[in-house]
């Protein structure tokens, strides 16, 4: 793991152990997002997830996006095909970064 991404993640862990209700409440808002607020299957809101978060520069939830849809069935040519899309509304620059944070999980 990268220094970056290691403060990232003792951030996070600090934040989760300081204010564990809010942590627990913000989950429970995300989870019910993702399962109940539409007819999307899990693996395209993954996809889409990923695409935010690539068109967003977010490094770390593009990570973690990446993780959790192959966890759910995506196929690492779609999950590329989802940051490829982003290209034309976002920026090139912004595809090919998402697409190195990709390819730096192999």
């Amino acid at each position: 793991m990268k220094k970056k991404e290691k403060i990232k993640v003792e951030n996070f862990r600090y934040f989760r152990e300081k204010h564990k209700e809010i942590a627990e409440a913000y989950d429970h808002f995300g989870q019910l997002l993702h399962e109940k607020g539409g007819p999307l299957d899990e693996k395209t809101r993954w996809l889409i997830k990923i695409a935010v978060s690539a068109a967003s520069q977010y490094d770390f939830a593009l990570h973690t996006h990446i993780e959790k849809a192959l966890a759910a069935g995506c196929t690492p040519e779609e999950i590329e095909h989802a940051i490829l899309l982003v290209a034309p509304t976002v920026g090139f620059p912004k595809a090919m970064g998402a697409l190195m944070v990709f390819r730096e999980k192999d």
